[in-house]
Order: C-alpha cells, then sequence, then structure tokens
C-alpha cells in the first residue's frame, strides 16, 4: 500500500499545488489519477516517486519512508517512467531495457541481469526488434521498450506519469493492457496517471479524482465514474453511460443527448440542428425544346471518377472509353449514341474545343 499523509507542496512558496492530501492507494491493484490539467496529479506522483521534495508531508511506499529512505533502496522498491522520455545517446531496445537493471548491478550486468531484461523484453513483446535502435521504432513501439525498462527494474511498484501521451487509439489500448497484466499476472502495484477518464474506468480498479491539489473523491469506478461526481471534478456537465459492464463517459460534447440506459443519464432529446451553408434551389424540370428528341432531356448523370493511368482520374464510369470529343464516351452495350458527362465550368473547354463562338462549336448533328 501506498500511503500519503498532509503532503503539501507550492513552486512559488504561496500558490499551493499540494493541498494536505491525505490518501491510501491499495495494493496489487491498478489506480488511475484522473483530473484536469493543474490538477495536481503528476506533482503528486513525482513526490511519491521521490523526484519532488514536498514542503511537509510523509510518503510510506510499503514498509519504505520514501523521503528519508537511501535512494537505491527507494529504485528496489518503486520504478519510475516519466512523461518526458528523451534518450540522447542512440541505444539499441536491449541497451534500454538493461538500464532497467541499474540499481543492482551498478552498470555491470551480471547473468541475472540479462535474464531479467530478456524476458522483460519479450513480456513487452519486442523481441523482433531487441537490436533496433529507438530511432527506428514507431511510438508505440518506443514506448513499451521504456515499459519494459520499468518492468526490468523488477519493483513492487510501478508509477507511470502520462504513458499514454501522443499514442493513438490501438497503442494506447495496448499500453493499458500491458499495465493490466502487470496487475494480475505479476502482481505489481501500478499507479498511472491518465487524462482519458474512459481508459481509466475499463482498466482501474482504483480512481483517485483531484482538482486544484486536493482529492475530490477515490474508489472503484462505479464510484467515480459518476455525472455528479465528475462535474465536480472536471467542471463539465459529463453524460454517464454503462456499455457492458463500463462506465463510460460521453465527455467529447458535454451534456450529449444520448439514449439513457440508467438513472445517471438523461432520457434522449433531440440533437440541436447543425448549422449548415445555404443551398442553391433545386432547378425544375422544363419540357423538352421543340424538335429535339426526348432522348436529349434525359437528367445527366454524375461523373464517376476512377483512376486513369499512372494514378491520374478520368472522370469516367467502368469500361467506358472516352470519345476524341473530350466530353463524351461511348459505354459498352449502348446503343453507341454519344452521352454528354455533364456541363463544363464557365470559362473552361475540353480537349480540342475551341471557346464560345470560334471552330467546333456547331451544333451536333444526330
Amino acid at each position: 500500500m501506498i500511503t500519503v499523509s498532509d503532503v503539501h507542496h507550492s513552486y512559488d512558496g504561496s500558490t499551493p499545488v499540494l493541498d494536505a492530501v491525505d490518501l491510501q492507494i491499495p495494493r496489487g491493484a491498478l489506480t488511475s489519477l484522473v483530473g484536469s490539467n493543474g490538477a495536481g496529479k503528476s506533482t503528486l506522483l513525482s513526490v511519491v516517486a521521490r523526484m519532488l521534495t514536498p514542503d511537509r508531508g510523509h510518503v510510506v511506499v510499503g514498509d519504505l519512508d520514501v523521503l528519508r529512505a537511501p535512494a537505491d533502496q527507494v529504485a528496489r522498491q518503486l520504478a519510475v517512467l516519466r512523461q518526458d522520455n528523451h534518450v540522447t545517446a542512440r541505444l539499441t531496445v536491449i541497451d534500454l531495457v538493461r538500464f532497467g537493471r541499474f540499481p543492482y548491478s551498478k552498470g555491470r550486468l551480471t547473468p541475472e541481469c540479462h535474464r531479467i531484461a530478456e524476458q522483460a523484453l519479450e513480456w513487452v513483446d519486442l523481441g523482433a526488434f531487441r537490436d533496433r535502435y529507438l530511432d527506428q521504432l514507431s511510438g508505440g513501439q518506443r514506448q513499451r521498450a521504456f515499459l519494459g525498462m520499468v518492468l526490468a527494474q523488477d519493483t513492487d511498484y510501478l508509477l507511470l506519469d502520462e504513458p499514454l501521451n501522443n499514442l493513438d487509439m490501438k497503442h494506447s489500448a495496448h499500453t493499458m493492457a500491458l499495465l493490466r497484466r502487470a496487475v494480475d499476472e505479476l502482481g505489481k502495484t501500478v499507479v498511472v496517471v491518465l487524462h482519458d477518464i474512459n481508459f481509466a474506468s475499463a482498466y482501474s480498479d482504483h480512481i483517485v479524482a483531484m482538482r486544484d491539489g486536493a482529492v475530490v473523491a477515490a474508489g472503484p469506478p462505479s464510484q467515480i465514474i459518476r455525472r455528479e461526481v465528475l462535474r465536480e471534478v472536471f467542471d463539465m456537465d459529463i453524460v454517464v453511460q454503462d456499455l457492458h459492464g463500463m462506465r463510460l463517459g460521453v465527455y467529447w460534447t458535454p451534456g450529449a443527448p444520448v439514449a439513457a440506459h440508467h438513472g445517471d443519464a438523461p432520457p434522449s432529446r433531440t440533437r440541436p440542428p447543425c448549422r449548415s451553408t445555404p443551398q442553391p434551389p433545386t432547378p425544375t424540370s422544363s419540357p423538352p425544346p421543340t424538335g429535339a428528341s426526348p432522348d436529349d432531356h434525359r437528367p445527366r448523370r454524375r461523373a464517376h471518377r476512377h483512376p486513369g493511368p499512372l494514378g491520374q482520374a478520368t472522370g469516367l464510369p467502368p469500361g467506358a472509353q472516352a470519345h476524341p470529343g473530350g466530353d463524351a464516351v461511348r459505354t459498352p452495350g449502348g446503343d453507341g449514341r454519344r452521352a454528354r458527362i455533364g456541363p463544363l465550368p464557365d470559362g473552361h473547354h475540353p480537349p480540342g474545343r475551341a471557346a464560345a463562338g470560334g471552330r467546333g462549336q456547331q451544333p451536333r448533328g444526330r
């Protein structure tokens, strides 16, 4: 268990970033810290990891007083993955993972260190990339490499500050699944700072909601992902829905008019009309001119855009052939008539045609 007692901290000596925080984080669980920007989530994580010394208060991780214990003891008790992981040296994946063994080897790797590093590499599914340089990986692969380094440190507690930062949906879900497995299969205690309340709800055992440097609420997702709690934390009206046993917040549209399944969500209501660009009136049909064939007044079909040679769009339907005239096609299986694709914009003339009044503008004969 992680126990935080009366922790207070400010950067300028007057404005509190952490205001008398008292908190207990359960052992063997995945705990998410959620809240708006500036709520104090990352600062609290830094205090627990002893990367920041608070103005006052105590932090105990397991049986270890983090703020007073020697650094090597702290490094064997908890591992930290910071938000900004910039490595200037050109390292391979396996080199980075081996850095996790530094608290034990002090730079002189033992056979046991190599074995644990290889296990961590396989556990994050990067065995095929072990000798690839970090700058040759995708963002998701690079994040998994750093996670492998944290796992190679082989601590009971893992602290991660916004590990989903700059990851797409697929890699975010993969990262959260790895953290969930670390709890369920390896018995780790994981504390993670998240901005997405739905990831927190879907993967967490325990959620701590913060605002203005204080803990607003703490408990299981069923108690935190509630409309009234989220309104107090984020100052937003977030509709909450139950989906396959998970409580999910529709936060991208505050007060979203979605169908209600439980008493926590309002009844469905009509979505407000969207502002649209006025459309020109639809032209009414008129009888064909005297002497014209009925076929000449058939509705003109929209031109289909199909790739031509080297990817050039031809604007012809499948199997159609361009007529040398430039604005007509012959379609296979037809009656051989020339059919116009459609009117051309003013000032544009098909290849081989002249402007109005010039050569090539005589009326077509049948």
